[in-house]
């Protein structure tokens, strides 16, 4: 173990940062096992509720192909000043798209 105090993260509020530093090594160690709980707690809070949130999701539209998820909407772009509908979701970090047809110049 170095003698150097160790440097706080650097997403930790200057508050909390003081805090910890003028607390006990015990009450450090306990700051640590809540700070676990508490984090465990709150990401099984999380998967509830994206799992709530998927359940939630309408049934499928007749026109929704197989492989676009159920939580895709309906996007309108415009490529050569004509204009196309696409269903778009989310997967992870990226936006997926997938052609759905043109639209029609009456609507």
């Amino acid at each position: 173990m170095s003698d150097e105090p160790p440097i706080p993260p650097a997403t930790l509020p200057a508050e909390v940062v003081d805090a910890l530093n003028e607390a006990t090594p015990a009450q450090l160690r306990d700051v640590a096992r809540y700070g676990e709980a508490l984090a465990e707690h709150k990401e099984l809070e999380a998967d509830i509720e994206a799992e709530q949130d998927d359940s939630d999701v309408e049934e499928r539209p007749d026109d929704l192909p197989d492989d676009v998820p159920a939580k895709a909407t309906i996007t309108i772009k415009e490529i050569n000043d004509n204009r196309y509908y696409y269903w778009q979701w989310r997967e992870g970090n990226s936006v997926k798209s997938k052609y759905k047809g043109p639209v029609n110049a009456d609507e």
